[in-house]
């Protein structure tokens, strides 16, 4: 079977111009397991999208039937499609756009199953959003066999992706592939050439909801040959060592075009443990790059400020919005978790 990548497509990095940003709004779930849990989680989604409505055009998916109380939270240039839902992380179970090189819209279609089966996860409607997006869109969809999540990766537009062993090798995912096998899957749907592998993500996200080691709050690339990484400067915390590990990985890095990786460090919020005093995962690293801006994670800290200088000096152009992902964050992710951006042709 031709793959995308033979075809001509790939990932473009998240700061190529954006048709749109697809999102998905939170209903009645695990996660959302209260009325005010579920309302406090609709607020916090809809900062985020109304945030990035001003800069793009913003489509929510919704659950069946919940057209009108999703327009009670956001703003009247949100566009708002119902499919049926089981949770609202569309980084996840939304596809992974792609572009062809006669700027023809594609999609990676992984397989998505809670995270890798976990107890607690219901699947059986997020598992098709990617192919309703992709048929809304009319993107040419590519089925992929690799169990894999939107947060599970990213690209440098030039042929890197970063990636972690325990995401795609990990138990309930693809834990009988190899990294050869797991690296050419991605390879041809995303027209990648090289991955870098972390061993592992932050301490937090192994926790009962956690996504067992997402790059996406770990490291990101902010342009070619270019990556910021989350460090954690107390030690204290559980993730002071595993930074320290990541970041020489990344620094001993080089790229699909042969470049040794510049790594941009960006500290930690200073709250360490949440009211429960287990240890938070609160990262800047998490953040959205929109046309114009960077949606960046904030949490009331005094590390807001110093992040946001960081990202705006590493996205030179854009506006820097912080929005409170508290709340986000207590749900299981971050403002880059509930977003998917659709490439402009």
């Amino acid at each position: 079977m031709t793959t995308p990548a033979e075809l001509g497509y790939r990932m473009p990095a998240e700061w190529h111009p954006h048709q749109r940003t697809w999102m998905a709004f939170p209903t009645t779930n695990q996660t959302f397991d209260t009325e005010e849990r579920l309302h406090t989680g609709r607020l916090a989604w809809a900062r985020v999208a109304d945030t990035i409505a001003r800069y793009e055009p913003v489509t929510l998916v919704v659950n069946l039937g919940e057209t009108a109380v999703a327009r009670q939270y956001v703003a009247a240039d949100v566009e708002i499609v119902e499919r049926p839902l089981d949770d609202a992380w569309m980084r996840d179970i939304g596809p992974t756009f792609l572009l062809g090189p006669d700027g023809r819209l594609g999609a990676a279609d992984w397989i998505f199953n809670g995270w890798g089966a976990q107890s607690w996860a219901s699947w059986e409607q997020d598992q098709h959003i990617a192919e309703h997006v992709s048929e809304l869109t009319g993107a040419q969809r590519f089925a992929s066999r690799l169990i894999n999540e939107g947060g599970g990766i990213h690209v440098d537009g030039e042929g890197t992706v970063l990636v972690t062993e325990t995401v795609q090798l990990g138990e309930g995912r693809n834990a009988d592939w190899t990294k050869a096998e797991v690296e050419a899957e991605l390879h041809a749907h995303l027209g990648t050439t090289k991955a870098i592998w972390l061993p592992r993500g932050l301490t937090r996200d192994y926790d009962e909801f956690g996504t067992r080691g997402h790059i996406d709050i770990v490291a990101s690339f902010a342009a070619p040959g270019v990556v910021l990484a989350h460090v954690q400067p107390d030690p204290a915390h559980p993730d002071h060592e595993v930074c320290q590990e990541l970041v020489a990985i990344l620094r001993a890095a080089t790229d699909a075009q042969g470049r040794p990786l510049e790594v941009i460090e960006v500290p930690a919020p200073t709250v360490l443990h949440d009211e429960d005093g287990e240890p938070v995962d609160y990262s800047y690293i998490n953040h959205y790059v929109a046309n114009g801006a960077v949606v960046l994670c904030a949490f009331d800290d005094p590390r807001d400020d110093e992040a946001a200088a960081i990202l705006g000096r590493a996205y030179p152009g854009r506006t820097v919005e912080l929005v409170d992902a508290r709340e986000i964050f207590a749900n299981g992710g971050g403002i880059h978790c509930i977003t998917q951006q659709q490439p402009k042709a």
